[in-house]
């Protein structure tokens, strides 16, 4: 099966290259589209030095679930890998390790967890592993939620509800030594320490506003 990967990227003009080298190293990847988001750094100009990635220029951001959207009207493969832009450590194995369980068969779903990475990052997903950004899936799922590209940061939560509601169990893969570069050091303690309450007010008001849709 095809396998196209999907790259959500604000801003990340440091990682995007090797996230996208552990992309191109993987056999099971055949088309790789990084979405920018708005960035107003060289995050375009670090995708552009590699062939064969289809980059997508979104000149005003619309937060992870619109990127999303506009890469996904952009490919027709059955199965989508959507990997966030700063991760660090990234490798073919944690690429092969997440997308085995949906290629095989066994799960329309899979989500990558950090393990043995960083304390930080590590324990922020075992709080909250419905989180996690790094996810293989069938792309039948994400064109069944109507309002993803009004999700925001929520798509990771409204691809949980989807499956909860659903009844589609999502097959959980330890990803090992993978970690990603949190907002605090992008953008230093207190720009980061809002931009991080941005995020999940972000969320908040998706959860929000499923929850009155649903009554």
């Amino acid at each position: 099966m095809a396998v196209t990967a999907i790259v959500p990227a604000y801003n990340e003009e440091k990682t995007i290259a090797s996230v996208i080298t552990a992309l191109k190293q993987s056999p099971l990847v055949k088309n790789i589209i990084v979405v920018s988001d708005g960035s107003e750094d060289e995050t375009v100009k670090e995708a552009s030095k590699f062939e064969g990635v289809t980059i997508i220029d979104i000149l005003e951001n619309r937060g992870k679930g619109g990127a999303v959207m506009a890469g996904l009207q952009r490919c027709s493969d059955e199965i989508i890998l959507v990997l966030d832009a700063d991760l660090i450590g990234l490798t073919p194995e944690h690429i092969e390790d997440l997308l085995s369980p949906v290629i095989n068969g066994e799960a329309l779903m899979s989500v990558g967890l950090f393990e043995k990475g960083r304390a930080a990052t590590d324990f922020a997903q075992k709080m909250a592993p419905f989180l996690s950004g790094q996810r293989a899936l069938k792309r039948e799922l994400l064109e069944s939620i109507s309002d993803l590209d009004l999700s925001r940061f929520g798509i990771e939560v409204a691809l949980h509800r989807y499956a909860d509601e659903n009844d589609i169990e999502a097959a959980e893969v330890q990803l090992p030594d993978l970690s990603h570069v949190m907002k605090e050091e992008k953008l230093g303690f207190g720009r980061g320490v809002l931009a991080r309450a941005k995020m999940y007010w972000e969320i908040l008001k998706y959860m929000i506003r499923i929850g009155n849709n649903s009554r």
